[in-house]
């Protein structure tokens, strides 16, 4: 079977770029098309077996595109895939309706794309039904410890003891007789091999004579025999050296890979009953959090409006209002991050859960702030920051390409998107989400001045710091 091939329908290059970079991980051959109407001309000699198409594009859209390749009936069968930044379960249904079997997100993610490509069955799924686990071994009924609870170890995370180390045990012995029966093949072959260089080195056995007038042939010289055996008992020698430091160094990190398994499986015993840590990015979020209460508790932040008795039918009192000066909240952002995705997304959600559940009303407005950073590479490989040590003169752009290349609508994902439309349902309007560009000269770290001593290191820190999202409610 031939290589799969998928097409790119995208006015935006560096867009086209990065998604045809996760296509040819898998394997598969893309084109790309300016527009609809290239696209539709490719389709006229060319059938890919899976299109990638883009909503918003100069002349004809998306949408118009799809209905106008579904209704071929050459190009009917061919899977369309619509990636867009628009928002809403309506959206999705006007795409599946004129034939598109789904949308992605305008920031596309390479898992993503796996799953369209294992769905479209233009890759074989890696994946399998049998799931491995460990099963009770046997254990002699005199003398043998009780029983261990299957169930209770597979919920606790904690393999049972006597099982792993029964298992390694076995591993180790079958790693000893694979290397044993290693070092005696090698010395069968250099065996075979000093045979055989023997036999070339001993005389020829002379033959009869036949005419007794042949002149007779002068003596040979005698084989320095002693030598030669010592050079090979020499290099047998050296090859046993070799292939014994050799299992020694792999018994070795086996001991030590065992230490190291029996070290995990006492630690997770006694972490067994204790609930799990909190990972890095919760702790993070928790913290934000924490700083935006002391805010509200210190007057500057988030404060709820002045309580309104229920009415006598018992209805729910009305919003309370948020006040008009709020101090912001500043989160900040590393280069090429999506300013609303990530961690700062689920902090995002924690804020307007909590308006909404405290029955607040306001606006919530939402400013990302690019920072500028100096930068290596070019635009068809990409940009990186630049090594701290590197001089500032050495830098390719000063500037933020991954922001400045994006367009207004594909600065709002389409997640973030559908969580603003959810807060804005759920509070029946009273708390609106507005998101926005800042200006890019708002600084709170000014850069340092441009001089001849100056580091790349020192520069991204600034612009580390000015790269940041804040959130202001009012």
């Amino acid at each position: 079977m031939g290589a799969k091939r998928a097409l790119i329908v995208d006015d935006s290059k560096s867009a086209r770029l990065f998604l045809s970079r996760i296509l040819e991980k898998y394997e598969i051959d893309v084109d790309n098309a300016e527009n609809a109407e290239a696209a539709i001309e490719y389709l006229a000699s060319h059938r890919p077996d899976v299109i990638f198409m883009d909503h918003l594009m100069p002349g004809m859209d998306g949408f118009q595109a799809v209905q106008a390749i579904k209704n071929n009936p050459l190009t009917a069968t061919i899977p369309i895939m619509m990636y867009t930044s628009q928002e809403g379960e309506l959206y999705l249904g006007q795409a599946r309706a004129l034939g598109a079997v789904g949308v992605l997100p305008k920031q596309i993610k390479p898992t993503d794309v796996s799953k369209v490509l294992y769905q479209l069955h233009l890759l074989a799924d890696r994946r399998s039904e049998f799931q491995g686990s460990f099963r009770p071994l046997n254990m002699p009924s005199a003398g043998a410890p009780a029983p261990v609870d299957q169930s209770a170890a597979n919920d606790s995370g904690v393999l049972p003891k006597v099982l792993t180390e029964s298992a390694l045990r076995e591993q180790f012995a079958e790693l000893r007789r694979a290397l044993v029966a290693g070092v005696d093949t090698q010395t069968e072959r250099i065996t075979a091999e000093v045979r055989a260089l023997l036999l070339e080195a001993l005389p020829p056995t002379p033959p009869v004579a036949i005419e007794q007038a042949q002149p007779p042939t002068p003596p040979r010289q005698p084989v320095q025999f002693p030598w030669i055996v010592a050079c090979i008992a020499l290099g047998i020698a050296l090859a046993t050296t070799a292939l014994w430091w050799q299992q020694s160094s792999q018994l070795k990190a086996l001991g030590g890979e065992i230490d190291g398994l029996r070290r995990q499986i006492a630690a997770q015993a006694d972490t067994a009953s204790s609930p799990p840590p909190s990972s890095m990015a919760d702790a993070n979020l928790s913290k934000k959090m924490g700083a935006l209460d002391g805010e509200t508790s210190a007057g500057e932040g988030l404060k709820p409006g002045p309580a309104v008795p229920t009415n006598g039918n018992g209805g729910q009192s009305p919003p309370r209002a948020l006040p008009t000066e709020a101090k912001p909240l500043v989160i900040s952002v590393p280069y090429g991050a999506d300013p609303l995705g990530g961690p700062r997304l689920d902090l995002m959600r924690q804020l307007f859960d909590r308006l909404v559940k405290e029955n607040h009303s306001g606006v919530v407005d939402i400013k990302s702030f690019a920072g500028r950073f100096c930068l290596m590479g070019n635009v068809n490989d990409g940009y990186s920051l630049a090594p701290d040590e590197t001089p500032f003169s050495k830098c390719d752009v000063v500037g933020n390409p991954s922001d400045e290349a994006l367009s207004a609508a594909q600065r709002i994902p389409l997640q973030f998107a559908n969580i603003a439309g959810g807060v804005r349902n759920a509070s029946h309007g009273a708390v609106q989400v507005q998101p926005s560009t800042g200006d890019p000269t708002n600084v709170i770290a000014p850069y340092p001045a441009v001089s001849v001593g100056l580091t790349a290191g020192e520069w991204n820190r600034a612009g580390s710091a000015n790269n940041r999202v804040e959130i202001r409610v009012h």
